[in-house]
């Protein structure tokens, strides 16, 4: 009875298997050989008579055979497949943003029916096999993004018939590959960010007749530019930016008339751009020769194109801004900052364009700004500071509701700034500082909304700071030192909530300072000197964080309150004004004198004044002083058996410590001594272990608490629990550089570094103590889940806005190179601070010795190219992004051997952005995280050059939550697939 049963199960699966054809078994080895984390095979049924109806499998012809393969996003994971090369007509596979991470197998070449291979986006190694080559019929051709080493190989040379060949974003480190120009069927070539060594293009680039598209960016090309490029006739994109190429731009290139996009940024090119020529270049849409070495003047010929984007800073141009720039009805970007340019603006310029950023900063041009900038009304940036310019604002501009940043300093502008221009509603940088405006502050600033910083100091304001001042939620910094403003600081000025930088020195301002100063919880500077201010100074100063405080040469009266001795001042000035009453004991120090000169009735030793009190009077108070010399000599001697004590216990844990060896740099005024800091280095208060150093919580005595960062004493390789990964961070000879710099940082959104203490073998970094912890902790730790929306968004800015600091604010720029969610911290309100400076950089065009950052967070080209720069924080910032918004974590197992960024990408291609978001998140606020989300995106574009600067983020996260929408260019926050925008923000920092 079995035998017959167990035969008829036997024929009837053997049946079910025949009936597959056999180009469907082939298929089938993949559901074994591959890890599926994404079930793309569920549709792969072997029940089926053909496989033309599976996910990703295209058929044709009659009977159907299989003739494409599609596994593109897939998330498969394994060797490449050799036994699809059995399929007989296959023409074309994608393993595309897959997880393909094998060697890629020399007998890949039995795929000799393939036309298109794409495998883009693994994590394929080792080097590229010659036998591709003996695909004779392949026609595009694409191993970007992969991890493929050693050299491209020589047989590549052959192909007789590819069409397309992309090897970006590898780590290819062999010569640059000028064998691939004798293939002379090519339209795309695509060798950008590859480590190769230092290579000149030779003239046979000029020997590819039908090349279209030309990328060489960032591959260590060194030498002159071939002199042959006008035989590229067909070329429409020509990109060898972010190289070491010298010599002068060839006359060659203006025979190019289908060139579309040039870009040769970040080069050493010299001599002078071709003067005659451009005429025949009609298709010329961009042109960056920006950062190189370039002298003479622009050309006549080039302006009269309908540029769109035109980038020449940073380089030595001399002459006037040819008038033909302004008849371009495609220019949105003009930055011809950091040159020698002279005469006017042309007068038309922003008539015929839609212009949107002009930055001509760093220049030596005159005249009166153009009147009609923003007639297309899209201007949102507008920089010319360090020039000549004179006049009036142009009464236009007023109207000019898209402007986001005004910075017009260092000029010789004149007249009243119009009513309605201090009122522009997305402004949020005004600078007019060093000019000679005159009038008073229009109180239609009120519906300035936006504005952040209002920098308007050495002019000719006068009149009353007008009340309306006090609306804007938003600022940050007020500077409007050396004016003529008068009268009393109205008293709205105290609900400056987010006011960090008060400044009004030099003023004829009056009155006292207004009552309920304490709730500007985040005024760090505050600058009232030389005015005719009256009254007492205010005990609530001292509830301020401040670290700058002067008051000089004014007419306060009374006495200076105690409680200001609680204040963490680097520096202070009470000089020159009518106080009285006696000093404060701790300030009653020599190094302390000059700030208290010129108040006679202050009374101390220090100033030598009111010494006539009756000797009765002291003398009652020497037996008080006898009583507590000895009382404090019992104390002392207590103290000392203690301390002998304690040492004993401790002698062990403490025995590399030297107390007599120690030095100590503040950057604020201290309550506290090195001597406290080390008594806290116990492994009990150990709250965090970094790349560079493990981190102490220490309660001073005082009652303050602070972060105490020590550095590893020895040069070492570290990967810690969060993924850190740094090279010889222990021993540092930019160390003392490097915490100068960061010692000099004043920024809410950067944690203060009160000092810095060390020895030969040890070293001691001493931080605020921020008492929400880590953005990490509290989105993936036991609190995960726990931060609304809002707050996210908060933190998400608040972040942004710091790095930005950093980045445009520094002079010279800081990079931190650990942008993660675990050095994002947070007070007690959320507020969010950029901390952890173990291993940033100041900027600087060498390449690091060392890879520093976070798996996860490295950028794609940082780790292979170790060329420091703020793109690298960008991408690593974007990731953070996106942890807020999907609540996950960098790099998961869920992932498979993916990270969060591709795990987005690919899940929003194949199910929607909702499966994203974090569940957690009130949907309410979708179409504000969606917005958001993107913002990520756009920060972690593999392209650097796509990456949107920190200060272009700031801007656009302030725009999710003014007009609730960005404005990225394209709708979908993507570029075009072949003219990309440079989306930096290179305008000037004064």
């Amino acid at each position: 009875m079995l035998l017959p049963l167990f035969t008829f199960f036997f024929l009837r699966f053997t049946h079910l298997s025949l009936s597959l054809t056999q180009e469907g078994l082939h298929l089938l080895t993949l559901t074994n050989t591959l890890s599926d984390p994404n079930h793309f095979f569920k549709s792969w049924n072997p029940l089926n008579p053909t496989p033309c109806n599976w996910t990703g499998v295209t058929c044709s012809g009659s009977p159907p055979i299989v003739t494409s393969l599609d596994f593109s996003g897939s998330s498969l994971t394994g060797p490449f497949p050799l036994s699809l090369c059995n399929l007989p007509s296959l023409t074309s596979l994608s393993f595309a943003d897959s997880n393909l991470n094998s060697t890629l197998p020399s007998d890949i070449s039995t795929c000799r029916t393939l036309i298109h291979l794409d495998l883009s986006e693994n994590l394929l190694v080792g080097n590229i096999p010659h036998s591709l080559a003996n695909i004779t019929n392949i026609r595009y051709l694409d191993l970007s993004g992969n991890n493929f080493s050693g050299d491209v190989p020589s047989s590549f040379a052959t192909f007789p018939y590819l069409q397309v060949m992309s090897l970006s974003y590898n780590l290819l480190d062999g010569m640059f590959p000028n064998v691939l120009f004798n293939i002379s069927t090519l339209r795309q070539l695509n060798l950008s960010y590859n480590p190769f060594q230092p290579t000149q293009l030779t003239t046979q680039l000029g020997t590819m007749p039908n090349l279209e598209l030309f990328w060489a960016s960032n591959s260590n090309l060194v030498g002159q530019l071939p002199m042959n490029l006008s035989l590229l006739k067909n070329l429409t994109l020509f990109d060898v930016s972010g190289n070491g190429l010298t010599g002068t731009i060839p006359t060659s290139l203006t025979e190019l008339t289908s060139l579309v996009q040039v870009e040769l940024f970040n080069n050493s090119l010299t001599g002078e751009l071709p003067k005659l020529g451009w005429g025949k270049m009609k298709s010329l849409r961009y042109f960056d020769a920006s950062m190189n070495r370039l002298t003479g003047t622009i050309p006549d010929e080039l302006t009269r194109l309908q540029l769109a984007s035109l980038n020449l800073y940073e380089n030595k141009l001399t002459g006037s801004i040819p008038d033909s720039v302004a008849n371009s009805e495609n220019l949105y970007e003009l930055k011809l900052f950091g040159n020698k340019l002279t005469g006017e603006l042309p007068s038309q310029l922003g008539e015929n364009s839609p212009l949107t950023i002009v930055d001509v900063s760093n220049n030596l041009l005159t005249g009166t700004l153009p009147p009609n900038l923003c007639s297309k009304g899209k201007l949102s940036e507008i920089m010319v500071i360090y020039n000549s310019f004179y006049g009036e604002i142009p009464v236009n501009l007023t109207e000019c509701r898209s402007m986001t940043r005004v910075r017009l300093n260092n000029n010789k502008f004149s007249g009243e700034v119009p009513a309605e221009f201090w009122g522009l509603p997305h402004v949020y940088l005004l600078e007019l500082r060093y000019n000679n405006f005159s009038g008073g502050i229009s109180k239609s600033i009120s519906t300035a909304t936006n504005l952040s910083q209002l920098l308007i100091s050495n002019n000719g304001f006068s009149g009353e700071i007008p009340k309306e001042v006090g609306f804007l939620r938003n600022l940050d910094s007020f500077v409007a030192n050396n004016n003529k403003f008068s009268g009393r600081l109205a008293g709205s000025i105290v609900k400056l909530a987010e006011l960090e930088v008060l400044d009004l020195h030099s003023n004829e301002l009056s009155g006292d300072i207004p009552s309920g100063i304490k709730n500007m919880k985040k005024l760090n500077d505050l600058n009232l000197a030389d005015n005719l201010f009256t009254g007492v100074i205010p005990a609530e100063i001292a509830d301020l964080p401040l670290n700058y405080l002067d008051v000089s040469n004014n007419e306060f009266s009374g006495g200076i309150p105690d409680e200001l001795e609680n204040l963490k001042l680097n520096q202070f000035n009470f000089s020159n004004n009518r106080l009285s009453g006696d000093l404060p004991p701790l300030f009653a120090s020599e190094i302390y004198k000059s700030s208290f000169l010129g108040n006679p009735g202050l009374c101390s030793d220090l100033t030598g004044l009111c010494s006539g009190k009756n000797e009765g009077k002291n003398r009652g108070y020497m037996w008080v002083l006898r009583f507590i010399f000895v009382l404090a000599a019992v104390i002392f001697v207590l103290g000392v058996l203690w301390f002998y004590w304690k040492y004993k216990t401790f002698k062990q844990a403490k025995k590399s410590i030297d107390r007599s060896k120690w030095t100590l740099t503040s950057f604020h005024k201290l309550g506290f001594s090195e001597y406290e800091i080390l008594d806290c280095l116990d492994e009990d208060n150990v709250i965090g272990t970094g790349a560079s150093g493990k981190v102490y919580k220490a309660v001073l005595s005082n009652g303050e608490t602070v972060a105490v960062k020590k550095l590893w004493g020895s040069s070492k390789k570290f990967v810690d629990e969060g993924g850190d990964i740094e090279n010889g961070v222990g021993v540092d000879d930019g160390f003392e550089a490097e915490v100068e710099t960061l010692g000099k940082i004043r920024h809410k959104n950067i944690v203060r570094l009160w000092c810095c203490c060390k020895t030969k073998d040890c070293k001691l970094l001493v931080y605020e103590y921020m008492v929400k912890g880590s953005l990490g902790d509290l989105l993936h730790g036991s609190k995960g889940g726990s931060l609304d929306w809002p707050t996210r968004y908060r933190i998400a800015l608040d972040a942004a806005e710091g790095l930005s600091y950093l980045h445009h604010d520094c002079v010279p720029s800081i990079v931190h190179r650990d942008v993660k969610s675990n050095n994002i911290l947070l007070d007690g309100e959320f507020g969010a601070k950029v901390a952890d400076f173990g291993v940033a950089k100041v900027v600087d065009t060498k390449s690091m010795s060392v890879i520093a950052g976070s798996c996860g967070y490295i950028a794609p080209e940082y780790a292979y190219t170790l060329r420091v720069n703020e793109k690298s924080d960008i991408y690593s910032f974007g990731v953070v992004i996106l942890e807020l918004v999907t609540g996950k974590r960098p790099v998961d197992p869920e992932y498979g051997e993916k990270d969060l960024v591709n795990w987005v990408c690919t899940t929003m291609d194949q199910k929607g952005m909702d499966q994203v978001l974090d569940p957690e998140l009130d949907s309410c606020f979708r179409e504000e995280i969606s917005r958001v989300l993107h913002i990520g995106l756009l920060c972690t574009s593999p392209l650097p050059i796509n990456r949107p600067s920190m200060r272009r983020v700031v801007k656009l996260l302030l725009e999710v939550s003014g007009e609730n929408h960005l404005k990225s260019g394209n709708k979908d926050g993507k570029l075009t697939p072949y003219y990309y925008e440079d989306a930096s923000d290179h305008g000037s920092v004064a």
